[in-house]
C-alpha cells in the first residue's frame, strides 16, 4: 500500500509559476499510474493531469493544457506538477493519486486507489 504526501503549494499572483510535488512511500512507485486532481470550494474534484508508469505518456485536462506539465522521477518516488501562467480559477486544493491499473479512465477520480492529503494553491488576481 502506498502513502502519498503533497507539498509545494502556496499563494502566488496571477501569471506566476509554481511546482507541487507528491512523494510516495510504502510501495513500488514505478508500478503506479499517477494523477493530479484539484478541488475548489463548493465544486467537485476535477482531473488535472496524469502520467503513465514510465513517464512516457501524459494526459491533461483542456483547462490546463499548454500551461501545466506533469512529470515523475521513479528513482525519487515523486511526481511533480509544474504550473505556469497561473490564473485565479486555478485556486484549489491539489491532490495526487495513484492507481494500480493503466490509463483507461484516467480522468475519473473513482479509478484511483490511493490519495494524498492535498496541498492548497491560491492564485490572487
Amino acid at each position: 500500500q502506498v502513502q502519498l504526501v503533497e507539498s509545494g503549494g502556496g499563494l502566488v499572483q496571477a501569471g506566476a509559476s509554481l511546482r507541487v510535488s507528491c512523494a510516495a512511500s510504502g510501495g513500488t512507485f514505478s508500478s503506479y499510474f499517477m494523477g493530479w486532481f484539484r478541488q475548489a470550494p463548493g465544486k467537485e474534484r476535477e482531473f488535472v493531469a496524469a502520467i503513465n508508469r514510465s513517464g512516457g505518456s501524459t494526459y491533461y485536462a483542456d483547462s490546463v493544457k499548454g500551461r501545466f506539465a506533469i512529470s515523475r522521477d521513479n528513482a525519487r518516488s515523486t511526481v511533480y506538477l509544474k504550473m505556469n501562467s497561473l490564473k485565479p480559477e486555478d485556486t484549489a486544493v491539489y491532490y495526487c493519486a495513484a492507481r494500480v491499473f493503466g490509463s483507461a479512465g484516467y480522468s475519473y477520480s473513482t479509478n484511483y486507489n490511493y490519495w494524498g492529503q492535498g496541498t492548497q494553491v491560491t492564485v490572487s488576481s
